[in-house]
């Protein structure tokens, strides 16, 4: 609820100060001086577009201070909670505009976003008026409206999981589908891609070793040759019969001195063995490189298949293997192709079957539930002196989405027989605001929490049809703790719990809008002039009185 609203260097206001009460607050005043100025101001305060132009001329800044109560919105805390702004028993806006252009604004001192802002005034004040498009008239809102109404919570909230589940499985089925058909059109060139490289049958590394063996065949004449004479001067009647006759003259000489010369002697005896061993393995690889030109040409010509294959794909030698395992799994999905498909087409077929089930759940809570509402508002209506008036909430079937599949707009008929249209097309101001106002107040008959602004709803009506709007004026502020209103009307201004003059003043040449509390025979004084005009009467003063008492014991 709105407590307090303080307004610095805005436009035609100097410094003003209001307090507001629960109920009904009513602003009146003569045409020009100002009243929308007071809604322009709260709606800066509250995240609304400034202009450099918003700021008094000869100022640098304007200011504008909102104080609210929110012990009764859970969502305004829970906003504050995200935002990490303080807590108190008051929540105090204050957004300052300068005359370059530029903004800021704290909430609860803490600097905040024009973005933020909006938020968070969405859900302290709704601003209502005979042309506000952003709400009720909204028909994008309709079906959140109803639903509010109808307290779907519970269904909605199933129906929004089992369709996030259904296009979940539907966009698996339509991303399968889609693989398969792209693989099944391109399956022979799979297949035969598949035999070629399976039928090369290469390993990761082959191309490597054949590369060693081909340079090994190539050069084997010279490496032949260069191990041959290797190979001649260790063999037996080389270094290998010197080293039997340095062992036999060393041991005749150690058999006349003791044990000096076993060392050396065991030495030569391992070196006489690694001899041998070396001779071993020259033989050894003398007689693996005996290499023909037919055995070259085998070996170049798989190694040329191995490479060339590989160019083919684009690949090295070694990716072959991988990408043979890859094509196979191609064709296992393709092969199971048809029963996956199958699975995930009942996978889609139930969740939809599910969504469905769940979404006529929640149109027939919709349903039900327009009709109450149907009844409420022309119910209402009549009061408002509206009888012909019929009120009507459309439901059609539409594409499935997260909300379910209906499409909710409230229509009209203003008269007997007439077709039911869209709330923008009511050609009448007067009943469009009526019908706004019966709308809102069965729409709002157990919510409150957010403060309500009507600009001028009441403008066309007057008689018993404006004391009828006052006297729903008066509900609506039951319900919701608090109603603001700028109005015309006499009858809404005698039912206000507090009336607000707004006056225009001449100070240092300069006009300014002053807006100050009434009461007692200032009030009196106030709707005699709404209902007489200029001049006021003696008989508008007594009429004044008589609209002030009954509204009193009303």
């Amino acid at each position: 609820m709105l407590h307090e609203l303080e307004i610095k260097d805005i436009l035609l206001i100097k410094r003003l100060s209001l307090e507001f009460s629960s109920g009904l607050n009513a602003f009146t005043g003569e045409t020009g001086t100002g009243k929308s100025i007071l809604l322009d101001c709260l709606g800066f305060a509250l995240g609304a577009r400034g202009q450099a132009s918003m700021v008094r001329d000869g100022m640098e800044r304007g200011e504008v201070v909102a104080v609210f109560s929110t012990e009764r919105s859970r969502k305004v805390n829970l906003i504050l909670d995200e935002a990490d702004i303080p807590k108190s028993d008051e929540l105090i806006i204050r957004r300052v505009n300068f005359s370059d252009g530029r903004k800021a604004a704290w909430v609860n001192d803490k600097r905040v976003s024009s973005d933020f802002l909006r938020y968070l005034g969405e859900n302290l004040i709704e601003f209502h008026g005979q042309h506000d498009e952003r709400g009720l008239l909204d028909v994008k809102g309709h079906l959140h409206l109803l639903d509010q109404f109808a307290k779907t919570g519970k269904a909605l909230n199933l129906v929004k999981k089992a369709f996030l589940n259904y296009k979940e499985n539907q966009k698996a089925l339509e991303a399968f589908t889609k693989k398969n058909q792209e693989l099944a059109d391109e399956e022979d060139f799979i297949r035969h891609n598949l035999k070629e490289i399976s039928d090369l049958g290469t390993y990761p590394g082959e191309e490597t070793e054949l590369d060693a063996k081909r340079r090994l065949m190539q050069n084997s004449k010279s490496i032949r040759e260069n191990i041959i004479e290797a190979s001649t001067l260790v063999d037996r009647g080389g270094a290998e019969g010197q080293l039997n006759s340095a062992i036999k003259c060393l041991e005749k000489a150690a058999k006349n001195i003791d044990n000096i010369l076993d060392e050396p002697i065991e030495a030569l005896g391992r070196a006489q063995f690694e001899l041998q061993e070396a001779q071993s393995g020259i033989f050894d690889v003398l007689s693996n490189l005996t290499f023909n030109s037919e055995d070259l040409e085998i070996l170049e010509d798989r190694l040329f298949t191995i490479r060339g294959l590989a160019r083919k794909y684009k690949l090295t030698a070694d990716q072959l293997p991988e990408f043979q395992h890859k094509l196979k799994e191609k064709l296992t999905f393709l092969e199971n192709g048809t029963k996956n498909i199958e699975d995930l087409k009942t996978k889609y077929d139930e969740s939809f079957r599910e969504f469905e089930d769940l979404s006529k759940t929640l149109s027939k809570e919709r349903e039900k539930a327009a009709a109450v509402l149907d009844k409420m508002v022309e119910k209402e209506l009549k009061p408002l002196k509206m009888e012909r008036a019929r009120f009507k909430t459309e439901i059609k079937q539409i594409s499935p989405n997260e909300l379910g599949q209906d499409s909710v707009a409230f229509t009209i008929s203003t008269n007997a027989g007439g077709k039911f249209d869209p709330l923008l097309k009511i050609a009448s101001g007067g009943e469009l605001s009526r019908f706004l106002l019966a709308l809102k107040v069965c729409l709002t008959s157990d919510q409150n929490g957010v403060s309500m602004v009507f600009d001028e709803i009441d403008r066309g009506v007057g008689g018993a049809t404006a004391d009828a709007v006052g006297r729903r004026l008066v509900q609506l502020a039951k319900n919701n703790a608090q109603v603001l209103v700028v109005t015309h009307s006499p009858q809404v201004a005698a039912l206000a719990e507090r009336h607000f003059l707004v006056s225009k003043v001449i100070e240092d040449d300069k006009t300014l809008s002053k807006v100050h509390q009434i009461k007692g025979e200032d009030s009196v004084e106030e709707i005699a002039r709404m209902i007489s005009g200029d001049r006021i009467t003696d008989e508008a003063r007594d009429a004044s009185r008589v609209l002030i008492s009954g509204a009193s014991k009303k």
